[in-house]
């Protein structure tokens, strides 16, 4: 089996009184793109942090490749990172900004001439070989920055928010430009965010952070579809989360009596008092005149409370007799899309196949938590 590029082991960091990361352990494999995804002080940053060496744990043992290298400068790591105010070199223009690195290691002009543009081709910014910084937009100093650390060819690239500084649109081209990059050059890149489209955009993994420790590590479809805690449901996209009681194989039931379906694995040693989720897209909502495709379909009542009209979609907040609102969005695909009323009352369906099961007792994260 291929030793893990990175590999942190029981991983403690404190700061005085304060416990920034609590046992850490875990490992990311060669040529991925991961992503630390967390609110502000969960720890992601400090994480990276050690892995380059900017920080030293107070515990634990940080490994790039089968190397120990937790008391080492970052001088000494295989690792390059690129920070989000991209620290380029003013009075240097593009090319040599870039050739920094494998200079200072001694490499020959004649690499230097050779290795420069190909970085360059790889970050679509032939012939700004003469500018200097200050001649360039946010997103080309961005793509410097990224050239500059890749000519040395790292084991690992660490990106810390990289895209923080960036307009949303410029933000939304970069995640692609970032994801095609590491694709060409298969190098692992360990990505800082607390934007979830962001992660879910880029990364092969996200490892959710919460106070300092790892709630869930996985694809992004994996996090979204079937998230094991609260606060990952909560933080990836708006769930709505039910309290249910275990009520047979295969089904639950809510305060008010009514009861629902979900996959029967999913309760495999669950206690008898669970949440139950659906995500807002996966809810349908029918009225009293128009019950189409109940068979089979998760039920429950409610009333509309709230009718929010963004465009693409309408988001409606519903009161429900089992005690929790719940969340529908519904697009409004075709001409003369229906709209509902604030006080009309409907039903709220959704199939039990897209139903997860949180067993934690967490309280779900306030938007506090959250940003």
């Amino acid at each position: 089996m291929e030793q893990p590029d990175v590999r942190l082991e029981r991983v403690t960091k404190r700061f005085g009184d304060v416990t920034a990361v609590d046992d850490l352990s875990l490992s990311f494999e060669r040529g991925g793109f991961v992503a630390l995804l967390g609110p502000s002080g969960c720890g992601k940053t400090t994480t990276l942090r050690m892995i380059g060496g900017f920080e030293e744990p107070t515990a634990g043992t940080v490994f790039l490749g089968e190397q120990d290298v937790t008391g080492l400068p970052p001088y000494k790591r295989e690792v390059n990172t690129v920070f989000q105010n991209y620290a380029l070199f003013p009075h240097m223009n593009i090319h040599d900004n870039i050739a920094f690195g494998i200079r200072q290691r001694g490499a020959s002009k004649h690499e230097v001439a050779r290795q420069v543009p190909e970085m360059l081709d790889l970050v679509q910014l032939t012939g700004f070989e003469r500018r200097k910084p200050t001649q360039l937009s946010g997103g080309q100093a961005q793509r410097v920055a990224l050239a500059r650390a890749l000519i040395n060819k790292p084991r690992v690239l660490l990106l810390d928010e990289p895209l923080g500084a960036l307009d949303l649109k410029l933000r939304k081209q970069m995640q692609i430009e970032l994801k095609r990059i590491q694709t060409e050059v298969n190098i692992t890149f360990i990505h800082v965010t607390h934007d979830q489209e962001e992660a879910m955009t880029m990364a092969d993994r996200i490892a959710v952070m919460n106070q300092g420790r790892i709630e869930q590590l996985g694809p992004p479809v994996e996090l979204y579809e079937q998230p094991r805690t609260a606060f990952v449901a909560g933080f990836l996209g708006v769930s709505n989360l039910l309290l249910a009681t275990i009520a047979g194989a295969g089904r639950v039931r809510f305060a008010d009596g009514s009861e629902a379906a979900v996959p029967e694995e999913a309760l495999r040693g669950a206690p008898d008092e669970v949440r139950i989720g659906v995500r807002p897209e996966k809810v349908r909502l029918s009225t009293t005149d128009d019950l189409t495709n109940v068979n089979g379909s998760n039920s429950i009542n409610g009333t509309v409370r709230d009718v929010s009209y963004i465009g693409v979609s309408t988001q409606y907040i519903i009161d429900t007799p089992a005690g929790d609102e719940l969340t529908a969005i519904v697009q409004n695909a075709g001409r003369g899309a229906r709209h509902l009323d604030r006080g009309q009352p409907v039903q709220v369906l959704w199939d039990p196949e897209h139903t997860f099961v949180i067993t934690d007792t967490a309280a779900v994260p306030t938007l506090e938590e959250l940003v």
